[in-house]
């Protein structure tokens, strides 16, 4: 009895090892954590970077048409081991899943973050649509904002990623030109009950989600709200 339980030990402590060795870094739990520290700690570095270089930023260069959300990538480089000892671990840069972005770059610049396992998802989709040709678009929710039919590109359902903000499962939407988005209106439902002031109909209100949170709603369309005051995708 004695010799199997100290085999069946030895097994589990292989089982452990093998399975720090065989999953990816960016799959480790440690790096899927969105610790409020390592976010903390990166804004101390990117402010004392701002003030001994006149004002830059130190951040990657995107397109003009880039979502205002991911239109800042901090770039680690530029801060190096004189403004931050070490990569945070949960950043992509260091093996994590989430990006590390700057937000309100003019008046205030803010260190936020997003998960980039919805890119993956979006960007597996995208795969098999240009397989099949064509988006099978489902239904027009919007004006140019459509739901795909999964089905006709080999998923046996809806794909939903994970809000960052309520941990529910959101949906996908497409527009005409085959660009995918996440449909944050579940989250923003939820901000406006419980929001001070209703916003205007007319302005975006995807800052009711990064006002008091870690994340930016990452691959998203602009959204206001309507007569009734809830949130609706802003379409020209």
């Amino acid at each position: 009895m004695k010799r199997v339980g100290l085999t069946g030990m030895l097994l589990l402590l292989i089982m452990t090892v093998l399975t720090g060795c065989l999953y990816p870094e960016e799959q480790l739990s440690q790096n899927q954590i969105p610790y409020d520290t390592q976010v903390k700690a990166v804004q101390e570095a990117v402010e004392q970077y701002q003030e001994d270089n006149n004002g830059l930023l130190p951040i990657k260069t995107r397109d003009q048409d880039t979502s205002i959300y991911q239109k800042y990538p901090i770039d680690f480089k530029k801060l190096s081991s004189q403004y931050l000892p070490e990569i945070p671990g949960n950043a992509f840069e260091n093996g994590g899943i989430f990006q590390y972005v700057l937000m309100d770059v003019e008046e205030n610049p803010t260190v936020k973050i997003f998960d980039l396992r919805m890119a993956e998802t979006i960007r597996e989709i995208k795969i098999r649509i240009q397989a099949g040709g064509y988006p099978p678009f489902k239904k027009e929710v919007a004006p140019n904002v459509y739901k795909l039919d999964y089905e006709e590109i080999g998923y046996d359902g809806e794909v939903y990623v994970d809000s960052p903000f309520s941990n529910k499962k959101l949906p996908l939407v497409i527009n005409g030109s085959g660009e995918i988005f996440v449909d944050y209106s579940m989250d923003l439902f939820e901000k406006l009950q419980s929001a001070d002031e209703v916003p205007e109909t007319g302005k975006d209100i995807r800052h009711l989600l990064t006002d008091d949170s870690l994340f930016v709603p990452a691959y998203s369309l602009s959204y206001t709200v309507d007569e009734k005051k809830e949130p609706v995708f802003m379409t020209k």
